[in-house]
């Protein structure tokens, strides 16, 4: 199989690192419009395992004809791409009937012009694959389905660095230069219906193994995981983010300050976006320092009814930088996710057509492989089952 990885900033080596040690993994591709960008992920995968496969390629998604020609030579792709250049890739990968598998979404404003056009193509798109959205998702609807009924259903997920550091406590594990906030609200489930849920509140203690006690906030729940059957008669759904105590009440005030809006203001005859701004002020503090390691954790939780008894499911994760390979764990749980997906279609393992997520196909046997896959890289689950006598 071929494999091709779209970006090479913190995710895209992660899933060329990924692919190549696939023993089924003929050739794999990592392209970027920056040479310079493309040199330093080269180095940092040479000598590890199946670096002889990895070739790189000089790409500028906006010249739509050369990225379609690029794209028909491989079996599937992988996107690790900045917002603004997400369509470009699906739409390249569209035009060469070749499957991408997205590590993130374009924005809302595009997605609908987007699906059309990767149905009208025969094209297949997985969107979200990665960490959050993605695994979460995954796991959702994995603990769901272990339920004759689900009532509450309750997701945690964050990337935190080791060390918390001022102002926020944070660091962008991403990639990109630009902080993951919002100034409008997400959703959560309430009484059985999707309602408004206030970005960054609803805040709770949470604690993982071997990390301590964090905070959890509203981010948003995905609308649709309420399509899924074994979630159609949710009660409560949240789906929160996770990060270093007193994350949210910072955030908070930033957001009531109006320095997290989008919509450029006049400042002495200059138009200025308070968002760009406050990014381009916080990035030297909130930037990943050579030596600066991460967490990701998660936990996806599942109440309800089995064999006519009241049952909890919860699965937790807790996962690190590797220091051997020199990824920091959000590029490992992102993108190994990505990568072992887009292999499963490239090998024939997942056969689909149409604007999906991964929690429509990454079921059965499928949801095995990738769990094992995962584990062999060290990303590894913790289930707990609880019988209660009432919910």
């Amino acid at each position: 199989m071929k494999i091709l990885v779209l970006g090479s900033g913190l995710m895209g080596p992660a899933a060329a690192f990924n692919a190549m040690t696939d023993p089924q993994a003929a050739q794999v591709c990592l392209a970027d419009i920056s040479r310079a960008q493309l040199a330093l992920a080269q180095a940092k995968l040479a000598g590890k395992s199946g670096a002889e496969k990895l070739t790189t390629a000089v790409l500028d998604l906006a010249d739509q004809s050369a990225a379609s020609r690029l794209i028909a030579g491989y079996d599937a792709v992988v996107a690790a791409l900045p917002k603004q250049a997400i369509p470009l890739g699906i739409r390249a990968a569209a035009a060469a009937r070749i499957p991408l598998v997205d590590l993130s979404w374009p924005r809302d404003d595009e997605a609908a012009g987007l699906k059309a056009e990767v149905e009208a193509a025969g094209g297949l798109v997985i969107l979200g694959c990665g960490v959050e959205p993605g695994l979460t998702e995954i796991m959702a609807r994995y603990l769901a389905e272990k339920l004759d009924r689900v009532d509450d259903l309750h997701i945690k997920c964050g990337g935190i660095p080791e060390k918390p550091a001022p102002p926020l406590g944070y660091k962008i594990v991403f990639g990109g230069r630009q902080l993951p906030l919002r100034d409008w609200d997400g959703y959560e489930v309430v009484n059985g219906k999707l309602t408004t849920a206030p970005r960054y509140g609803g805040v709770e203690p949470v604690t993982f193994a071997g990390v301590g006690e964090c905070e959890a906030w509203h981010e948003t729940f995905m609308p649709w995981l309420l399509d899924l059957e074994a979630l159609k008669g949710l009660k409560t759904g949240t789906q929160k983010t996770v990060r270093w105590p007193g994350y949210a009440a910072r955030v908070t005030a930033l957001k009531e300050l109006g320095l997290l809006g989008e919509r450029p203001i006049d400042v002495d005859g200059v138009q200025v976006a308070p968002k760009k701004l406050l990014d381009a002020l916080l990035y030297p503090h909130v930037r990943l320092e050579p030596g600066e390691r991460d967490i990701t954790v998660f936990r996806v939780e599942v109440a309800g009814e089995k064999d006519g008894r009241p049952r909890r499911y919860r699965v937790d994760m807790v996962d690190r930088y590797d220091p051997v390979h020199d990824f920091t764990s959000m590029a490992r749980t992102t993108a190994f996710t990505g990568a072992i997906v887009a292999r499963m279609i490239a090998r024939g393992d997942l056969q689909a057509r149409g604007w999906l997520t991964p929690e429509r196909v990454i079921t059965a046997a499928l949801f095995d492989r990738l769990v094992r896959e995962l584990a062999e890289t060290g990303v590894l689950f913790e289930m707990t089952t609880e019988k209660v006598e009432r919910l």
